[in-house]
């Protein structure tokens, strides 16, 4: 049925609602220097009516960082200037990184992080915890440049979806995807629905239900798309990649 077909519920591999809250870099298609040690798979089970609650407070979450990422990017600048912090150099697993406390930072994170939650109208689904400093994200830097990813993966999203509409106007991309999907909204449905499922999944290396996990998910999900039924679609809205000039 339609319903089923657009379910986000979650039998992971993991058996609980809150998975591991390790970090791992998983970048994915975006061809970063830092590489996946591994796919897990998912590891959150979550009912229907929860997943949609986790992803909706993730991407509310996100959205307050990207309206306060230029706040992020001073303190970041602080932190790892600091003179009353130092650093270690230590092999993380992803090679040697300077591991260095990051306290500015920190304190916007968590004030960003209780007004998401208090601002959510229901119980906060998953962990709260958020890495810094540590050997699952190092230092500022690595930081900024996690969170700065997120217009990477979403806007392509976002385009596709509003691009739908102009498929259909071409009778030969109509024609197919009318056969492979249905509808422009199934087409659209059959997109939302493996992102939102499988992009918050708590699958990568490590990946779970904390606050680095989510978009380590998200990640891994790009590094699956090619192997989507809707790619296709997805290339003739003018797709490029997770990596590329926007359009």
């Amino acid at each position: 049925s339609y319903e089923k077909k657009s379910s986000l519920q979650l039998n992971g591999s993991g058996g609980s609602s809150f998975s591991s809250s390790r970090y791992g870099y998983s970048f994915g298609a975006f061809g970063s220097g830092f590489g996946s040690r591994d796919s897990s798979g998912p590891t959150l089970s979550h009912s229907h009516s929860t997943q949609y609650t986790f992803v909706w407070q993730s991407l509310t979450l996100w959205r307050e960082v990207q309206r306060n990422m230029h706040r992020l990017w001073v303190c970041a600048d602080s932190d790892l200037l600091s003179i009353s912090t130092s650093y270690q150099l230590l092999n993380t697993g992803q090679g040697l990184n300077r591991v260095q406390s990051c306290p500015k930072v920190g304190k916007v994170m968590r004030h960003l992080l209780t007004k998401t939650q208090r601002a959510a109208g229901s119980p906060w689904v998953g962990l709260s915890v958020i890495h810094l400093g540590d050997r699952d994200v190092p230092n500022a830097l690595v930081f900024i440049d996690k969170y700065t990813q997120i217009p990477r993966f979403l806007k392509p999203i976002v385009d596709f979806c509003d691009d739908i509409p102009d498929l259909y106007t071409n009778e030969h991309i109509a024609k197919y995807a009318e056969e492979q999907f249905g509808s422009e909204r199934d087409l659209k449905m059959a997109l939302l629905t493996d992102y939102f499922k499988h992009g918050f999944d708590g699958s990568g290396d490590d990946g779970g239900s904390c606050i680095d996990g989510r978009l380590t998910s998200s990640w891994n999900w790009t590094s699956r798309v090619t192997k989507k039924k809707y790619y296709h679609a997805f290339m003739l809205s003018g797709f490029q990649g997770f990596d590329g000039d926007f359009k």
